[in-house]
């Protein structure tokens, strides 16, 4: 496999990496940077892989702005018996990105043409700035300051990480001025954000049976006690042969897990319009606010393509498990929904999961 636009290889690890990340994010389809591979696209092998990636992620925290941080993963992989590093890069919604030495000119600002990073025009730069996202989590003030954060602190201890006192500005929980920002308040202890789950009787919202709210705590609390209602409704088929049991659940458990985080990660929370979950006699339908992020297209989004609009939620559903690979959760879903089960409006995505009737015997 060559290199392309959405992909770069380096026999090592060398000073241009930033480069090359400025240059995906600032690309509408992001991309990958291979470290171990060769121009020719042969693995070669990369030494010392955990020093390695943690120089990255070092390099790429300090060395680019806007924070990249939930817009990139570095991981290693086997290609071929040989040890090398993949950096997964998202599109990013704060562009452009650029060289914090160089600052914001045709020397610092790059983006993604062909098979090469090539500096952006003073004119580009000022067209694809005029078109930035002014309003994110990060630069949102919390409506109040007074917050506290056990129940993250509960989480990253769960995956053995700890959060020590600069927290706060490490996850980008601040905004430039140092006050918490709307993701803090989010994530803290206590908030004005609630999640709905309802239940009606029938196909339609005539009957409803149940209408419960998650929230009012941290985001990641609420996911977790939404995605134990929706495990409980999603009831289980069963067969017995003779030889084995079979199982299967109304609605796929990977496909219906990944679709309540993507809900939850990438709603635009800036109107405080929370994402919606709905329980009809034969389906579950999802509904999440904001449609797709400005610049990112239908055809990006069933390519499996990021571009994460709350990046700093992103980062931290990912640092405690609940957000894997980026990108992955879609190919999670697409691999047992087809395209039918999207609906994209200008403010709204909508994810319909249709019940499956008895036991198939392709369990």
């Amino acid at each position: 496999m060559s290199e392309s636009n959405r992909v770069e290889y380096k026999a090592v690890l060398n000073d241009k990496l930033e480069r090359e990340v400025v240059a995906f994010l600032n690309y509408r389809e992001g991309g990958r940077v291979y470290i171990g591979v060769d121009d020719t696209g042969t693995a070669i092998g990369a030494e010392d892989i955990d020093a390695v990636q943690l120089k990255i992620v070092d390099r790429i925290r300090n060395n680019i702005l806007p924070s990249a941080l939930g817009l990139f993963d570095v991981i290693s992989e086997n290609r071929d018996g040989k040890n090398i590093i993949k950096i997964i890069i998202s599109s990013g919604v704060e562009k452009p990105y650029y060289l914090k030495n160089k600052g914001m000119s045709p020397n610092g600002c790059f983006i993604r043409v062909g098979s090469s990073s090539q500096p952006m025009t003073t004119a580009m730069i000022d067209d694809v700035y005029s078109r930035r996202s002014r309003l994110t989590l990060g630069n949102m003030s919390a409506p109040r300051q007074n917050l506290t954060f056990g129940q993250l602190k509960i989480y990253y201890e769960e995956k053995g990480l700890t959060l020590n006192d600069q927290f706060k500005s490490s996850l980008d929980l601040l905004t430039a001025d140092g006050e918490y920002n709307y993701a803090a308040y989010m994530l803290a202890d206590v908030n004005g954000i609630s999640i709905k789950v309802a239940k009606y009787a029938g196909k339609n919202k005539v009957d409803l049976i149940e209408n419960e709210e998650y929230g009012y705590c941290s985001l990641i609390k609420a996911t977790d006690r939404v995605l134990e209602k929706l495990n409980i409704e999603n009831k289980t088929f069963t067969k017995i042969t003779s030889s084995v049991r079979l199982e299967k659940n109304m609605v796929d458990k990977s496909a219906l897990r990944e679709a309540v985080i993507n809900a939850v990660v990438h709603n635009d929370y800036t109107r405080e319009v929370p994402p919606v979950f709905e329980i009809f006699s034969d389906r579950i339908v999802i509904t999440s606010y904001g449609g797709l992020v400005h610049g990112f297209s239908q055809d990006d989004f069933f390519k499996c393509r990021s571009m994460p609009r709350n990046r700093e939620l992103m980062r931290i559903f990912k640092d405690v498990g609940l957000v894997e690979q980026l990108g992955s959760g879609m190919s999670r879903i697409l691999s047992v929904y087809d395209e039918s089960a999207f609906l994209f409006t200008p403010n709204f995505l909508v994810i319909t999961f249709p019940f499956k009737n008895g036991f198939a015997a392709d369990a």
